[in-house]
């Protein structure tokens, strides 16, 4: 596509017509012309075949509409001159000359029209068009004028003069115009030498000589093979190129009566001549269908390579590893990334099925996987532990999706694409960690390092359910540093902060149990939860807590005791309907204050008087235990 609204990819289809400039094609225009017009009109071929009107018609199906001027420009004045050089009458030359202007350009404005689209022999559309319009109208619109006008002159029946010239005009455009579209539009291989493409048509001269000179046998149809040889080896061009020596050729020989053309009585005498064009028509026909197929099975194999180039740089580049396996398990394929990431190489990783290299206990999972693919399902996704090459282990996320067979429709097998997210793994690992640290931090008092009293209150709701399903005491001690304010006042808030460190301690080295709670009430005060513990055995913990810290002895000149002492309150209760885990604090703070009351550095132990009714379970004091220092 030649004009100005034409692409640049266009207007590369046609290297002979722009690699010159516009001075060149006019020229070689011009010369085509000049010659086929005298050698037409010197020999009697002209009587067969009218080539100058199709070679001028191919380089108007192939000029920008603005050129068009020109190039008739160039062909009537070729006309001329080369009617001259046969020594054509003038009133002839002139007559012709005008005719063949005006049939090339209506059989132009009528392909062309006002588009810019090349011609496409190959489009049985376009071929119809040729056929109709260049090959059938135009000659035939001429020829009646012609007729008309010249039969008087040349003393013969204007059917006749008709017939003549609408033949041969159309068997010329018939046969030049795509000889000259196709090597006009050529680009010849320059890799080819000059040697083997003269043997080439040599051999072709060589073969119409023989097959197209003798009248006994139609082996015209071995040039067939030939041609597409010529095709196949020089390309379209050359092989455009050959056929114009065939027809050359035959025209020769049929026009003087030669050749296996008139072996036929069909339609004499103009039967040889159309048989020949009909010979011509197909093995161009012919050369451009042929020429199609190979243009389409070298852009397939330019996509085959591009795909494949891309398919090679993809998977040569990702850091994840590509895996094509059936539903057994059996790989196909396998990319070169599973090296640097479990240490297989591709071949070595094609020998292991798809799950003997998962780790077992993942095993079970990715088979479920599996099966949901297999059950259609178009993709799921697994995170699974590999085997690496030396045994180690490392997380993974396989993206499977299923493949189908494009025939059937059916799965046949499963893309897996395999990301390393051991980094990820570890990643949540740490968040978890830091989550739980965070945790513990939220519940822990931080300068004790007990609970703080978010857990304690946590802890005791949940050990206060638990009782009241399953009906079991829960004891509940509460304890207060004796003085601590006049501790804080003699020693300083840091030997403060130090003596309540000592106290905690004190309460861990005397409660063991899992299920024991230990937690800082607020200030100096602290808890200690007992489970399924009575009375009892909570009065012994705190008698063992006491004596714990007595045992440190720490000073405090403040104290009538010498040493930093606490006081505990001790409350013991089965939890029953109406009644709530406040209650047991209450008891155990009631507790504590009776045992400051009392002197200090001892526990007091409060409970529910039983005989007092569901009514009224009033908390009071029912026995205390002295534990002061001797």
């Amino acid at each position: 596509m030649l004009g100005k609204s034409v692409s640049k990819s266009s207007r590369l289809r046609v290297p002979c017509l722009r690699r010159y400039g516009s001075a060149a094609p006019l020229a070689v225009c011009f010369l085509f012309v000049t010659l086929t017009t005298a050698f037409s009109g010197v020999s009697s071929v002209a009587y067969m075949i009218w080539v100058p009107n199709g070679i001028l018609l191919a380089y108007l199906l192939l000029a920008p509409r603005h050129r068009w001027t020109a190039y008739l420009s160039v062909g009537l004045v070729a006309h001329v001159i080369g009617s001259a050089l046969a020594h054509t009458p003038w009133w002839n030359t002139l007559l012709s000359t005008a005719l063949d202007m005006a049939e090339v350009l209506i059989a132009a404005l009528l392909l062309r029209g006002r588009t810019a689209q090349l011609p496409r022999f190959t489009d049985y559309n376009y071929l119809f068009r040729f056929l109709a319009v260049a090959v059938l109208a135009a000659p035939l619109a001429t020829a009646s004028i012609f007729a008309l006008v010249a039969a008087p002159w040349l003393h013969a029946s204007t059917g006749t003069v008709f017939l003549q010239w609408a033949s041969t005009d159309g068997l010329g455009t018939s046969v030049a115009t795509p000889v000259f579209v196709a090597i006009l539009s050529a680009r010849f291989n320059k890799s080819i030498s000059l040697k083997t493409t003269a043997s080439y048509l040599i051999l072709i001269a060589a073969a119409s000589f023989a097959t197209l000179s003798q009248d006994r046998l139609q082996l015209q149809f071995l040039l067939y093979p030939l041609l597409i040889l010529v095709l196949l080896r020089l390309g379209l061009g050359w092989s455009a190129m050959a056929t114009l020596i065939v027809a050359g050729v035959g025209s020769w020989f049929t026009a003087h009566g030669q050749g296996p053309f008139t072996l036929s009585n069909f339609l004499a005498p103009l039967g040889a001549t159309i048989e020949l064009q009909i010979f011509l028509a197909a093995a161009m026909l012919m050369l451009y269908s042929v020429s199609l197929v190979l243009e389409r099975q070298k852009a397939t194999e330019r996509k085959l390579q591009e795909i494949a180039s891309l398919h090679r740089m993809v998977t040569e580049n990702s850091r994840d590893v590509i895996i094509v396996a059936n539903f057994d398990g059996n790989r196909s394929y396998v990319s070169s990334a599973a090296e640097s990431m479990v240490g297989w190489k591709p071949e070595e990783a094609l020998a292991f099925t798809s799950l003997e290299l998962v780790h077992p206990d993942d095993q079970n999972k990715v088979k479920a996987e599996v099966a949901e693919l297999h059950s259609g399902r178009e993709d799921v996704m697994v995170e699974c532990r590999v085997r690496k090459s030396n045994g180690e282990y490392l997380w993974v996320e396989a993206a499977l999706r299923l493949i189908r067979d494009p025939g059937t429709g059916l799965p046949s097998g499963i893309l897996n694409t395999v990301r390393d997210i051991s980094e990820r793994k570890r990643s949540e690992q740490q968040l978890r960690e830091a989550y739980r640290a965070v945790e513990a931090l939220a519940l822990t008092d931080g300068l004790t390092g007990v609970a703080n009293r978010r857990r304690f209150d946590q802890y005791l709701t949940i050990e206060w359910r638990r009782s009241l399903r399953n009906p079991q005491q829960l004891s509940l001690l509460m304890l207060d540093v004796d003085l601590f304010k006049l501790y804080n006042d003699t020693y300083g808030h840091p030997r403060g902060d130090n003596g309540l460190k000592q106290i905690a301690e004190a309460c861990m080295d005397v409660v063991s149990r899992p299920g024991d709670l230990v937690a800082r009430f607020g200030g100096e005060e602290f808890v200690v939860v007992l489970p399924n513990t009575n009375s009892e055995g909570a009065l012994q913990v705190a008698n063992e807590i006491c004596e714990s810290l007595r045992n440190r002895r720490l000073p405090h000149t403040g104290n009538p005791f010498g040493i930093v002492t606490i006081s505990i309150g001790c409350a013991t209760l089965i939890p029953q309907a109406g009644m709530h885990a406040p209650d047991l604090i209450a008891m155990a703070d009631h507790a504590l204050y009776e045992a400051k009351h009392n002197g200090r550095n001892q526990v007091c132990v409060g409970s529910v008087l039983e005989e007092r009714g569901e009514e009224s379970k009033t908390p009071v004091l029912q026995q205390a235990a002295m534990g002061k220092l001797a």
